[in-house]
């Protein structure tokens, strides 16, 4: 069975030597690209696309080492870096006949969405991340028995071997254990052929994936943490939506926020982690917020 969303069709496109990315492509309008997280593919955005379609060419790719675009081997600390996942989204949408578009994302997507901003203002034209930190700020708050919840962070910033072999030889219920424990509690927020659809993805991509973790205890710290040095900002409109961990592990979400975006708008949902899946209505108004300002 091939799962697909509704509306858009599929294709590939070149956006390095080396990697190219599954995208699907639907509607009309100033161009939104959707970036999904960990450990999901770009299905996650199935239930807000079509509706984003109406107004805007929505622009919705597998990242580089996710789903079915290309996973090249780890050369070196740039290879999944997010800002080489964001020059991806830039080429891709390059590619697409877009020379400024809207980035939106989700999770690890929403990691590359930030940097996307970052590196490249003059394209970037507004900024959404749905629960995320910053990685810089993320590493920060993480701290005494609090961290285990990401103790998934730690073990994927092992040097290569350890956690690819650890994770491989159990995938299933690695991967299994994020899509159940961070679902709306009572809601069924994947379809079961979707949810075997993200297992199925993300046992062919151990390596990747944990390539992916490992450049963000990394070189991604050394990328924001320059940027913070020289004063960088998203200079586009921002919006961030998340659950509020802030209480249970002592940071000012929405403080540390506004130290990277000029102009913010800041909420909390009650709509779990997935919530593109579980709450795409609330998603839908926010990003048509956003897009307005």
């Amino acid at each position: 069975m091939t799962l697909a969303i509704p509306g858009l069709s599929t294709q590939r496109v070149p956006v390095a030597d080396d990697v190219a990315l599954h995208v699907a492509v639907g509607g009309s309008g100033t161009p939104v690209v959707l970036l999904h997280g960990f450990p999901q593919t770009h299905l996650c955005w199935r239930r807000v696309a079509p509706l984003l379609a109406a107004e805007h060419t929505v622009i919705v790719p597998d990242l580089r080492g996710y789903g079915a675009s290309d996973k090249p081997a780890e050369a070196g600390p740039d290879t999944y870096s997010k800002r080489t996942m964001a020059a991806d989204v830039v080429r891709l949408a390059e590619r697409l006949g877009f020379e400024r578009f809207a980035v939106a994302g989700h999770d690890r997507g929403a990691l590359v969405a930030i940097r996307a901003g970052l590196d490249h203002p003059g394209r970037v034209t507004h900024v959404a991340a749905l629960d995320v930190l910053p990685t810089l700020d993320m590493w920060d708050v993480l701290h005494g028995a609090g961290a285990a919840v990401a103790f998934h962070l730690y073990l994927m910033a092992q040097p290569p071997g350890l956690p690819e072999a650890m994770i491989a030889a159990s995938a299933d219920t690695f991967f299994g254990h994020f899509l159940d424990a961070w679902s709306t509690p009572g809601q069924e927020v994947f379809e079961p052929e979707v949810r075997e659809e993200y297992l199925r993805a993300s046992r062919e991509a151990v390596a990747s994936i944990v390539a992916d973790y490992r450049a963000s205890a990394g070189v991604d710290v050394e990328h924001d943490r320059a940027d913070r040095t020289a004063g960088r900002r998203l200079t586009m409109p921002v919006s961030v939506v998340q659950q509020d961990w802030g209480a249970a592990l002592g940071y000012d979400a929405a403080g540390l926020w506004g130290a990277w975006a000029t102009d913010l708008d800041h909420r909390t949902t009650t709509s779990g982690h997935f919530m593109a899946e579980s709450a795409p209505d609330e998603v839908v108004a926010v990003l048509r917020s956003l897009l307005a300002r």
